[in-house]
């Protein structure tokens, strides 16, 4: 216990004296005006918001030059990242400690991810086709349904930022690493549009270290060759404004994978994650907005050895939401409706265990309403929220946070919430290992938060405790899975950044505690969760050049429940600089893990060593 406050000691202490020394050398301002929406389904400032938060807008992608959405994401409080062995390998993004199936991840508003596995294919979506990405950390079921205990990751398509604005980039990299993109985007009248293509590809690493097959881990096989991957992506939108009360979207957005690895039953696959949408916004009046949506997401997966089709996985998630804000007494009051439709198209046949009767598809149901207010110094948003799923019965959710300003530059959060995540279809109906009697698994969440804003940047602290409970694991007693598992987790999450003598300067700290606190695993950690994790991004300008570098450290995790299997901690280290040749052109170079560390974040699964990407980019200045 003592080594246990020690750490969390250590971690306050660390963003704690940041905040205090950064303000004796800042010398700008650090924004946080910008609009988020995923943290209330309406909209309001990131200072604003109650919840933890982290934005990443398009000019930190561009300056951070990340090599795929999992690093972009890693260094984020809060964020763990596991990948199978490279690019557009199977990658897992735990948030808060939680599973890799708790978090949900919407795209333009749309949820994603596969129905059979749980999860969304990080690894398919190309950072080039993103705009925004807003995270939101904490229990979001009473705004969206299953899948949000450990929290939602948004992420916003390229949009248009002038009359119209072409670009393009190419880029060449280590393992023959080439992709490129190109696109235009624009605003005419009250109309607007944008399109956006994408390649990437990659001879890549071997994904599997030789020796897994000899300690049955990882791929199972000993194939010493090269796995690459390709991808193909697209985005088309637009939108008109017909008046001042109504104005609508559509959207599309298809990624296609082609990704090669180590394995003895399959070795290959071919996947797509697909999302159709619109969306109709009516103002009636200044105080009301009204929102119809409608869209579809796809995740489709074919998996072949030695180029022979060997099984498909095809999820299809139909959604509509209608969505009401009215304000009056001075707050803001959002109800809604959200139906979906769960649809699975398999070479497996999906069948109740118990009645012999194939079920490939469920509906859910779900109403909500939101109270956001602020009194004086003092805000508040609670919420509740009630879903009928065709497969588990109905299931209730509900959350409250509060905020208090108690100077002009520093607030206090607290809040509790309840999330639940819903079966998957391999959970429940997989030939011969599902169980049609599976609950959803449950959360408890309270945290307690405290975080300044001033002119040379802004920190935060939060701390939580969530208790998991109804965990869906394989039950030995039953040789089936079941809610035999519970989790108790807890931490704490430090975040400070700000301008420093011409340096913008970023960095985040997480202490975690997760345990399985089931019978068979009593006060072991969870698999793939470091108890710490931080990261340094460093970045400035000198005219046309700029510089900066990453620095990422991870404690070491066990990849299995019954930690047998240790994966060491590890620190590594990204440089890059970027020179503007032009007003409209950029070249830039990244060198990854610059100083070739060797590490693991699944068991037995090979990292990229030291590699670079020299990329040129057009755009012109606006």
């Amino acid at each position: 216990m003592t080594t246990r406050i020690s750490t969390i000691r250590r971690s306050v202490l660390a963003t704690a004296l940041l905040a205090i020394v950064f303000p004796a050398f800042a010398d700008d301002t650090t924004n946080l005006d910008g609009v988020v929406v995923t943290a209330t389904r309406t909209e309001q400032t990131q200072n604003q918001t109650l919840s933890a938060v982290t934005v990443i807008d398009r000019a930190d992608i561009e300056r951070l030059q990340p090599s795929s959405l999992a690093d972009l994401l890693r260094g984020t409080p809060g964020m763990q990242i596991a990948n199978n062995g490279g690019p557009g390998k199977a990658t897992s993004a735990f948030l808060r400690g939680t599973e890799a199936d708790h978090v949900l991840v919407m795209i333009d508003g749309v949820k994603i991810g596969s129905a059979t596995l749980g999860t969304a294919a990080l690894q398919d979506i190309p950072v080039d086709q993103i705009e925004r990405i807003e995270i939101v950390r904490g229990p979001f079921s009473s705004l969206y349904g299953s899948e949000a205990i450990g929290g939602v990751i948004q992420i916003f398509t390229r949009r248009p930022e002038g009359a119209f604005v072409p670009s393009f980039s190419l880029g060449v990299g280590s393992y023959s690493h080439l992709n490129g993109s190109a696109g235009f985007a624009g605003k005419s009248g009250d109309g607007w549009y944008s399109l956006e293509a994408s390649h990437d590809q990659t001879h890549g690493i071997n994904s599997c270290r030789v020796g897994a097959a000899e300690v049955g881990a990882a791929c199972f096989a000993d194939q010493p060759d090269k796995d690459g991957y390709r991808n193909n992506a697209l985005t088309l939108q637009g939108g008109y404004k017909f008046d001042e009360q109504w104005d609508a979207d559509v959207r599309l957005f298809r990624s296609e994978g082609h990704n090669y690895y180590d394995g003895t039953y399959t070795d290959s696959d071919k996947s797509a994650t697909q999302v159709v949408g619109g969306s109709v916004h009516y103002r009636p009046a200044s105080n009301v907005k009204l929102t119809l949506s409608l869209g579809t997401s796809g995740d489709f997966s074919k998996d072949f050895y030695q180029g022979v089709y060997v099984d498909r996985f095809d999820t299809h998630r139909d959604l509509g939401s209608f969505q009401a804000d009215i304000g009056f007494w001075g707050g803001l009051l959002t109800t809604g409706f959200d139906w979906q439709r769960d649809h699975v198209d398999s070479s497996a046949g999906y069948v109740n265990a118990f009645t012999g009767v194939p079920v490939n598809s469920r509906i859910d149901r779900g109403g909500f309403v939101q109270w956001q207010q602020t009194f004086g110094s003092q805000s508040v948003q609670a919420s509740v929220r009630h879903d009928d799923n065709s497969q588990f019965g109905s299931k209730n959710t509900g959350s409250v946070l509060w905020g208090w300003d108690f100077t002009q530059t520093l607030r206090l959060t607290a809040s509790y919430g309840t999330a639940f995540k819903a079966p998957t279809f391999n959970d429940l109906y997989y030939p011969f290992y599902g169980d049609p009697n599976l609950k959803p698994e449950r959360s408890r969440n309270i945290e307690l938060g405290l975080r300044g804003s001033y002119d040379w940047g802004y920190w935060s602290l939060n701390a939580f405790r969530n208790n998991v409970t109804d965990l869906i694991t394989y039950d030995a007693a039953t040789q089936a899975p079941g809610n035999v598992d519970q989790a108790r987790i807890r931490g704490a999450e430090g975040v400070v950044s700000g301008h420093v003598l011409g340096w913008l300067v970023t960095g985040t700290a997480t202490w975690l505690d997760p345990r399985d606190e089931s019978t068979a695993y009593e006060g072991n950690l969870l698999p793939r969760r470091a108890r710490q994790t931080g990261n340094i991004d460093l970045d400035r300008s000198f005219g046309d050049f700029s510089v900066g570098g990453t620095w990422f450290v991870s404690g070491r995790r066990y990849d299995d429940l019954a930690n047998q299997h240790p994966l060491g901690g590890y620190a590594i280290t990204n440089l890059r600089v970027a020179y503007a040749i032009s007003r409209d052109f950029k070249l830039q170079l990244a060198l990854n893990n610059a100083f070739g560390k060797d590490y693991e974040t699944a068991w037995y699964f090979n990292q990229p060593g030291r590699n670079y990407m020299l990329t040129l980019r057009y755009q012109p200045a606006q």
